[in-house]
């Protein structure tokens, strides 16, 4: 038997079972045991009296009350169980119907604001601080300047003296620089949009209200003193690029036409020589055009290519080489590839110091010599592929990247990065933001360069070859060496501070502790013939050992001596730029091998001893790369002959005739040097550049107060010095 629950509760003195049935001329038969389930127990009493008072109340009562009366008495006879639902559903009813109100009057307030604000008056939008004018976008129908891209943002410049301002058009506050309000971009950079600038008007002026209050607090800020003494902003190291539109004013300008890079009037032996770079570019090109088009890199030898990750490393690289030489023919069919052929929505993993040097870099310095749009547009496409491997707990990133996917990795392995790579990336993500005005590149290589700059392990400034992407900290310490996985990070803490305008004190601090621990440690003299190397230091043990890498420091050197560090820099210089020379002169086929070992004692009779397995030649810039900064500085023209003797060496050693240079196997043997069947992308984006341009005698030709030189060759300018 089921037992009701009101029964629990009202136990009755007298229970039976009925069925009972409501009729009247004004209403439908009401029928209890219709529609319910349960048993209902009743007193025959109770409800005799109830049916006399419903008569009663039917024709006493008004109608409204009526109902009331009849809805009363519905309500009694449901479960407890039936009320709870019901008072259940009510209740969610309400809330719903509460949320819904928030929801449509919050919709109604913010379109009601953005009304307002798109009310206000032009006096009002236009409101700029004494001393600033407007930077306008390009005019129409008129090319884009060589440096600035029109694109940009629009910011707030001094106003120069006597300057004529502009028309009055509407100004926002560029971003700050630690407080910012970005859109949170997450997932496959593919996915990435820029809204409409009808979407975005109300954002820009919420961030503006932020951006003047933050801007107040920033203004009293203490300054601080540089290494020199010279006073300047405390946060100025971290501070977000100028705009393309500052840069305008007091950039570089771009080089001459390409058509005038080899003037007339240079002097026999300098069109001799001039002319022989541009000869070796062509021929190495018509290699590539033959039997590479649009791929990594040529095979000259089996006239087919090799790839690496599918996306013409040597055309790009080859970009501003062209420019430099004037081969416009050859500029042009390159710059078509690129804008019809070039994708990065590829389903492929790259390498993102490679990936960075050559592509990003190459792309950036081919913006700054054109000025053409296409090149900008590319290089911001291929920034936002890049970022996924910033994130890491530690935020070094990881080395490789799915530019498709936009997910990133550690090689399979280990879980650590190459120093140098993750240091060496600088140049260029800073560089990107600069152009852009999107403060994320420099942020994410900046912050690399704040966590190395503070951690343990240094050895008087020499640091270890890797470091993990999980911790943050360097791993295999004990070993210091400036070849290779290590070499890049020294050069890119003088470049860095060189581009940034000499203001981050980090990175020259960093810089000279490096080459104080380099000529503490590393420094050595062979026994014969005293030629000054840099050798190697593995837990304590000296290595006289050098790779031929190092051949770039140099050149580094002679940089860092030229921009006011200390004279004894370029002193270590020249002794190094002569035994980076002896490295290819005291080879049979006058090219250096891949890496070297030197004699310490004076009674061996040769200082350079070359192990079977390091005599392979990869056609490396580095020792024509120096050479072109010590000319640019000494005016001494040995370097050049050292120059000249070294490009003969290529062309009879390793020229292939049908098109193409190879790498090849046995700098020792002229007879048999055993060519590699490969052309390095660096053949072409490095080695013929920096041959060409130490040649030259337009010393303004990517002048190197003008230009920094990223590690693969390409020149990135300058930023201006900010105002004192």
């Amino acid at each position: 038997m089921t037992i009701n629950p009101d029964q629990r509760m009202y136990p009755p003195s007298r229970k039976d079972f009925i069925s009972l049935t409501l009729s009247d001329s004004h209403s439908q038969t009401y029928n209890n045991g219709k529609h319910r389930r349960q048993s209902c127990w009743r007193d025959k009493q109770t409800m005799q009296a109830e049916q006399q008072t419903r008569t009663v109340a039917r024709t006493c009562c008004p109608g409204w009350k009526l109902v009331l009366f009849l809805f009363k008495e519905k309500w009694k006879q449901l479960s407890r169980l039936q009320r709870s639902l019901i008072l259940f559903l009510l209740a969610l009813l309400l809330i719903l119907g509460l949320l819904s109100y928030s929801s449509i009057t919050e919709h109604w307030r913010g379109l009601s604001d953005q009304e307002d604000w798109l009310e206000l008056n032009d006096r009002e939008l236009k409101a700029i601080p004494p001393g600033l004018k407007p930077v306008l976008g390009q005019a129409a129908g008129k090319a884009p300047a060589p440096v600035a891209g029109p694109h940009l943002r629009s910011a707030v410049v001094p106003e120069a003296a006597g300057e004529a301002r502009g028309p009055n058009i509407p100004i926002l506050v560029k971003p700050p620089i630690k407080k910012k309000i970005f859109a949170n971009k997450r997932g496959p950079p593919s996915l990435h949009k820029d809204g409409n600038v009808s979407d975005t008007v109300g954002r820009e002026k919420q961030e503006q209200v932020v951006q003047e209050e933050e801007g107040e607090e920033e203004e009293k800020q203490k300054k601080i003193v540089s290494w020199r003494g010279a006073m300047i902003e405390a946060d100025q190291a971290t501070e977000p690029p100028p705009s393309a539109n500052e840069k305008e004013a007091a950039a570089p300008p771009a080089p001459a036409n390409p058509a005038d890079t080899v003037p007339l009037e240079a002097s026999p032996e300098t069109r001799e020589r001039l002319e022989a770079v541009c000869d070796a570019f062509r021929h190495a090109w018509k290699g590539y055009k033959d039997y590479a088009w649009g791929h990594d890199e040529l095979k000259p030898i089996s006239k087919s290519f090799g790839e690496w990750f599918g996306l013409g490393l040597t055309l790009i690289d080859a970009l501003d080489t062209m420019w430099i030489m004037g081969l416009k023919e050859e500029f042009a069919e390159a710059k078509t590839w690129v804008e019809k052929d070039l994708s990065f929505n590829k389903n492929v993993d790259v390498n993102l110091f490679e990936t960075t040097i050559r592509i990003l870099g190459g792309l950036l310095s081919t913006y700054h010599l054109t000025g053409d749009q296409l090149f900008l547009e590319k290089a911001k496409d291929l920034g936002s592929r890049l970022m996924p491997a910033f994130k890491t707990p530690s935020k070094i990133p990881f080395s490789d990247v799915n530019i498709g996917k936009g997910t990133a990795h550690p090689p399979r392995w280990t879980s650590d990065s190459t120093l140098a790579e993750v240091t060496s990336i600088q140049l260029e993500f800073r560089e990107l933001s600069r152009l852009t005005q999107d403060p994320q590149y420099q942020e994410a290589v900046n912050e690399v360069m704040t966590l190395v700059h503070k951690l343990p392990g240094k050895h008087d400034g020499l640091v270890p070859m890797f470091i993990n992407t999980n911790n943050g900290q360097f791993t295999h310490k004990g070993v210091f060496t400036l070849g290779a996985r290590a070499d890049s990070y020294y050069e890119y803490l003088l470049k860095q501070w060189i581009q940034g305008g000499k203001t981050e004190d980090n990175l020259l601090e960093d810089y000279l502790q490096a080459i104080e621990g380099v000529k503490k440690h590393l420094v050595r003299q062979t026994g014969p013939s005293k030629l000054t190397f840099v050798g190697e230091l593995s837990h304590n043990r000296f290595n006289p050992k050098m790779d031929h890498l190092v051949c770039f420091l140099p050149g580094t050197l002679a940089l860092g001596a030229h921009n006011g560090l200390p004279g004894d820099h370029m002193d270590l210089a020249v002794q190094l730029m002569e035994t980076c020379h002896q490295m290819y002169k005291q080879m049979e086929t006058g090219l250096s091998p891949e890496i070297a070992h030197f004699s310490l004692q004076a009674s061996d009779g040769s200082d350079v001893i070359v192990k079977p397995a390091d005599r392979h030649n990869l056609l490396r810039p580095e020792t024509v790369e120096s050479l072109f900064y010590m000319y640019r500085f000494t005016k001494d023209t040995k370097y050049r002959d050292w120059g000249w003797d070294m490009l003969q060496s290529f062309n009879k050693y390793t020229k292939v005739s049908g098109g193409g240079y190879t790498s090849i196997n046995n700098v020792r043997d002229p007879l048999s040097p055993g060519p590699r069947d490969k052309m390095e992308s660096f053949f072409l984006g490095e080695t013929l550049k920096y041959f060409y341009l130490l040649f030259s005698d337009d010393m303004e030709l990517l002048s190197l107060d003008k230009y920094v030189f990223n590690t693969e060759a390409h020149p990135l300018p300058i930023w201006p010095s900010p105002p004192k």
